[in-house]
């Protein structure tokens, strides 16, 4: 009788708890009840599907990254060449991935050959006839920067969604080479601007101004080219309004301060009154200014950001570790710029393969159709066990709904989020609860054929099936397992729906149930026959 006591306190009050976690909140926020605020973060989240937002697939444009790493290693090996007094006809980087050198001197090769081997690490040489030198980036490292382009993007992502708010984000990486980012974004409901965040690449760079403003991208230029080494920027004439016209800068393709020596970025006002960033370098990124703009003072700096000018203020005094960006902002521009900084520069540019928004509507429908769906099915599962199991039958219910309530209680506790393929797994988890409850009730009948006893019977009845239901559940969360490890969204969505519920119903229907075969019988000292 003890035994029976203590089964009964724990069943109630894991019934009692997950009801608190798992139950309760919905029901509190579907009727808009005040709850605590540690209920409300337990309550269980719904999915894209079901509360609406944003769905996009977007594809990380590898290739920027080994162009970055060729232009960087160009450009390096272009100014040590100036530093030794090394003059070559031509430096050019003919594709993301190989550097050429035309009209090495043949007296000076030597020390070429040397100087190339000291900055080009990465690359593998080739030579031919005129002093011509080919250098191509090893296969590893371009493979190394590929995946580490995607990873980058996939991190960057994050925080600027985490920036955003967005409550319960899905963001991972999928597609045949792994270079897709799939964003799910609930609740989101101003599409255009979560777009334009997470695509902007927010590089921000700062280059001495060589030349400019000037109106024309020609009147920059020397025999109809750039000049070795520099690059033509656009801006705003005056660096104030859009309206007032386009003027172009030529600035280092190199820049001495780039965004990765960035700290923190924010909101301020420039000293018109008007929106602008602040932003803060590191102490690495401090002292690289430092030195720049100690040794340029009087010379325009050019603050550019995802390639174009937003000011070029001229350089009073040295400047360490603080600056700011002016321009035609508005104030939402400026929240979603700083926002930009400070979750980091993308490493590669984004296209978008896929975009699909769900309203809150829709959601809405979503639900509605699940509930029903659900609540039909039990409906039907309840019915059945009624009238082919008689009062036994009322045990499996009973069983079944304990089932639901800690499957929806765990779901809460861990931060799973309830999709719409989430409520198909719902469904199934009643129809394998079922399922076990059968099998138990089968044996039992059988056992009570064979006259022995309806007691011994119930009991033979949970012992010879108990291995089997573990066989069968542990089977199902193998498969739960790979659909979760190989699957995108929507499957995994499914795949944690049912894992919870195999691993609740393994307790329900073994422990649960028996418990209340064992309450029915506690005040009846002899039992001849069994309603079932």
């Amino acid at each position: 009788m003890s035994n029976l006591r203590w089964k009964v306190v724990t069943i109630l009050v894991v019934f009692v708890v997950f009801v608190s976690v798992g139950v309760y909140p919905l029901i509190a926020l579907h009727y808009n009840v005040h709850q605590p605020s540690w209920l409300v973060d337990k309550a269980l989240k719904l999915g894209l599907d079901l509360k609406g937002g944003v769905h996009l697939v977007l594809r990380v444009q590898t290739e920027d990254a080994l162009r970055l790493v060729t232009d960087q290693e160009s450009e390096r090996l272009r100014e040590e060449l100036k530093t030794k007094g090394i003059t070559v006809a031509k430096i050019e980087t003919p594709d993301p991935t190989h550097i050429r050198v035309e009209g090495v001197p043949p007296a000076q090769d030597a020390t070429f050959r040397q100087i190339a081997n000291e900055i080009t690490t990465n690359f593998e040489r080739g030579s031919s006839a005129g002093g011509t030198y080919t250098f191509t980036m090893r296969p590893n490292i371009q493979v190394n920067l590929k995946d580490e382009a995607v990873v980058q993007a996939r991190q960057t992502i994050e925080r600027r969604v985490n920036e955003l708010g967005v409550t319960e984000p899905s963001i991972a990486q999928q597609g045949e080479n792994g270079d897709q980012i799939l964003v799910q974004l609930p609740g989101v409901t101003d599409v255009e601007r979560a777009k334009e965040i997470i695509r902007s690449t927010g590089l921000l760079e700062l280059k001495i101004v060589e030349q400019g403003p000037a109106p024309t991208k020609e009147a920059l230029m020397t025999n109809g080219k750039v000049a070795d080494g520099m690059d033509i920027v656009p801006g705003a004439a005056g660096g104030a309004t859009a309206d007032a016209g386009t003027v172009y800068y030529q600035v280092k393709k190199v820049a001495a301060v780039s965004g990765q020596d960035l700290r923190n970025a924010r909101v301020s006002v420039d000293e018109n009154n008007r929106p602008a960033v602040s932003f803060t370098l590191s102490n690495e990124g401090g002292r690289k200014f430092g030195k720049v703009s100690g040794e340029n003072i009087g010379r325009q700096l050019a603050i550019i950001l995802d390639g174009r000018v937003q000011s070029a203020p001229t350089l009073e005094s040295r400047i360490t570790t603080e600056g700011r960006i002016t321009g035609s902002f508005t104030q939402e521009e400026v929240q979603n710029l700083s926002l930009i900084l400070r979750s980091g520069a993308l490493p590669a540019t984004l296209t978008y393969l896929q975009e699909r928004t769900i309203g809150p509507t829709l959601g809405a429908d979503s639900i509605r159709s699940g509930v029903l769906a659900s609540a039909v099915g039990l409906l039907l599962i309840v019915s059945f066990m009624l009238i082919y199991y008689r009062f036994s039958g009322v045990n499996a219910v009973v069983a079944l709904i304990f089932n639901l309530v800690i499957l929806l209680g765990l779901m809460a506790y861990v931060g799973a989020v309830m999709t719409l393929p989430g409520i198909a797994g719902f469904v199934l988890t009643m129809g394998i609860g079922v399922d076990s409850n059968v099998l138990i009730f089968e044996r039992i009948k059988e056992e009570l054929e064979a006259q022995r006893g309806v007691r011994a019977s119930i009991n033979a009845g949970f012992g010879r099936v108990f291995w089997t239901l573990v066989d069968t559940h542990v089977a199902a969360l193998i498969s739960c397992a790979f659909l979760f490890q190989f699957g995108t969204g929507p499957i995994r969505g499914f795949a944690v729906t049912l894992f919870i519920g195999l691993i609740s119903n393994l307790f329900t229907s073994i422990f649960v149930s028996k418990t209340l075969f064992e309450m029915a019988l506690s005040n009846r000292h002899q039992v001849a026959t069994l309603s079932i």
